[in-house]
């Protein structure tokens, strides 16, 4: 018997379809074009084919930013997963003071990234933050304008306070959708708060675990106002990520064609990592559905 597919609900995304076409496509139609040309100035554009492709595949300055960004998505997610699982597991699960820690936990992720960066930039000051100073009365070196390991140092603890509340709401989701029927269980069998864990916490945790994996590595492979904000790269190229090095490229030097082949090159490396996740989320599904 054949079914009667209606396709009106084609018309209900053509809007978002046009608008994905005008934000998205046609920009990277602009960088793609940019990216196979060079320009010596009065919008007169030559072919280029693919050298500045092999430009940038041959510059050390973009593999060296590469895994600077490398480690500091590394570094954030090892800590703020298991932070944000631990946060969760020690929240109240019901009643007022739930409700009280979630929309503490909520504060942080309102605050615009700009103001991040100019809330730690103030903070970490030696003449007039509050960690600086303390830090440096207490006789401890910090100064993120010229230490590479304090500026390092300043941007982690800055994007662990700023997101890992997402990571830990995501986390109190899955164990809220967890049924009581399970820790009865488990009582009755006087499982150890280690096997309730690794045995019920987690494995109902992982799915929104994945989620929360591949928003923060999307957000922190992108980052750029805080960092920018606070160190503004330096000091030296020490904290130089992919996207403020693709900005100096771009802007500062006004290297049209070398800066449009390195976008799209940092483009598709978050598009490959983000796909890899998105393939692990979806055979765990499976998994679970069987």
């Amino acid at each position: 018997m054949n079914k009667t597919v209606n396709q009106k609900a084609w018309f209900l995304i053509l809007p978002v379809l046009v608008l994905v076409a005008f934000s998205a496509v046609i920009p990277i139609m602009t960088v793609v074009n940019y990216s196979v040309q060079d320009t010596f100035g009065n919008n007169q554009f030559f072919w280029a084919g693919l050298e500045w492709f092999e430009t940038m595949l041959h510059s050390e300055r973009m593999w060296d930013a590469l895994g600077r960004q490398l480690m500091f998505s590394a570094i954030i997610l090892l800590i703020q997963v298991p932070l944000g699982v631990f946060v969760a597991l020690n929240m109240p699960k019901s009643g007022f003071w739930s409700s009280f820690c979630l929309v503490m936990m909520s504060l942080p992720l309102l605050i615009p990234w700009n103001v991040v960066g100019t809330i730690w930039q103030i903070f970490g000051r030696v003449d007039i933050g509050l960690l600086g100073y303390t830090l440096d009365a207490m006789g401890i070196e910090y100064n993120y304008t010229q230490s590479p390991l304090a500026a390092w140092i300043t941007i982690i603890v800055m994007d662990v306070w700023h997101w890992t509340s997402l990571v830990a709401l995501l986390a109190f989701a899955g164990l809220k959708s967890i049924p009581d029927a399970y820790y009865q269980a488990a009582k009755i069998d006087q499982a150890s708060r280690w096997a309730i864990f690794r045995y019920i916490e987690l494995p109902k945790m992982m799915g929104v675990l994945m989620i929360a994996i591949l928003l923060r590595f999307m957000d922190s492979f992108m980052i750029y106002t805080e960092p920018f904000v606070v160190t503004g790269g330096g000091p030296g190229n020490s904290t130089t990520l992919l996207s403020i090095d693709l900005v100096k490229m771009a802007l500062g030097q006004f290297d049209l064609g070398p800066a449009a082949a390195f976008s799209l090159m940092y483009y598709l490396v978050i598009l490959l990592i983000s796909w890899v996740f998105y393939t692990v989320m979806t055979n765990m599904d499976k998994k679970e559905g069987k």
